[in-house]
């Protein structure tokens, strides 16, 4: 039997977990530094066909949907998201021109009708539109210590850590210290 990574989403949902994760902002390292770091990934991840170059405001676009990602992902340890972040999110699935495109077999998708990278991330929102209407979505959250995005497996959905043994023990280090020393 084949070992399941912890943090990893089911399906299509571990794209957009990927994509959020590649800014870690517990040790401030930036994977997508530049246009072409960028186009690497999508290309990499199945997300861009063509060869073409991204230009920086591409990348920028990017940045600022992985950015409102985030904060839609942190929505689900109990916190509302940021009006900016929502607004962004709109407004780069309009640039995507999402529609729905119905199949032979009785299903339908959210599909970009635009390529490049505004069909990339038009994707990756029909990836989280369908995880929301699956119920996948509300298990994405992101760690309450360093923000990195990971799928809570956990049966009662209260996992806030991405692991226990880096952030969780440091966080009920810091409690217990701050409960000594108020009782102390």
């Amino acid at each position: 039997m084949e070992a399941v990574d912890r943090q990893a989403a089911p399906g299509r949902l571990e794209l957009v977990r990927e994509f959020v994760n590649t800014y870690d902002a517990g040790t401030l390292q930036e994977e997508l530094d530049s246009p072409e770091q960028l186009r690497l990934w999508l290309i990499g991840h199945g997300l861009l066909a063509d060869e073409r170059p991204v230009s920086g405001p591409e990348l920028e676009r990017a940045l600022s949907a992985r950015e409102a990602l985030r904060d839609l992902i942190l929505a689900s340890n109990r916190r509302m998201p940021g009006s900016d972040a929502l607004e962004t999110l709109n407004r780069l699935g309009k640039e995507a021109s999402l529609t729905v495109r119905f199949e032979q077999d009785g299903s339908s998708e959210l599909e970009p009708a635009v390529p490049g990278v505004n069909g990339a991330i038009g994707r990756m929102l029909a990836i989280v539109y369908a995880s929301m209407v699956d119920g996948t979505w509300s298990r994405l959250k992101a760690c309450e210590a360093c923000e990195w995005a990971y799928y809570d497996r956990s049966k009662n959905r209260s996992r806030t850590w991405c692991s226990m043994d880096t952030c969780g023990s440091r966080n009920k280090a810091r409690a217990y210290r701050r409960r000594r020393r108020t009782h102390g």
